[in-house]
């Protein structure tokens, strides 16, 4: 819910809002999604940066090259960041144009931490090398995205 303080703080045109808005569970939702991609890579590059460069390890002059030589549960964890990167803007779009158009509540609220349950999980399941159940539940994300946006139009 939206929260207000003093009408003079708005500079949105038209103003939107009496007052000043607070942060919602599912703008929140937008930093987590965006820093997802980064623990991606975390987990691609974990345990390669004691090993030296000549021995496989992680090498940071050529990160692109050393991401290509990968296989197997690193090269999932990359190709899952990848990912990350494609779903975050629609994911902002959807939570942004719901807010923008007064939808803000419980409803979209949990719809976001919906997807971000559904992309941990697609991102659990893409290391771990079950690619059938993981693409279902990249569908499931997509359409949680999709009444994210389309939120506005049914409630």
């Amino acid at each position: 819910m939206l929260q207000f303080t003093n009408a003079s703080q708005c500079h949105c045109p038209p103003c939107l809002y009496k007052e000043r808005p607070i942060m919602t569970i599912a703008i929140f939702c937008i930093l987590i999604s965006a820093l997802m991609p980064l623990g991606c890579a975390a987990i691609a590059k974990s345990g390669t940066f004691k090993t030296p460069r000549k021995d496989g390890g992680y090498d940071n002059l050529d990160p692109r090259a050393w991401e290509d030589k990968q296989e197997g549960w690193r090269k999932w964890a990359t190709n899952a960041q990848a990912n990350c990167w494609e779903a975050l803007p629609f994911f902002g779009m959807a939570i942004i144009v719901s807010h923008i158009l007064g939808i803000i509540g419980w409803l979209p609220n949990t719809l976001a931490v919906t997807f971000i349950v559904l992309r941990s999980l697609y991102i659990y399941l893409y290391v771990t090398g079950k690619q059938s159940l993981r693409s279902s539940v990249w569908f499931l994300a997509l359409l949680v995205n999709i009444a994210l946006f389309l939120l506005p139009i049914f409630y």
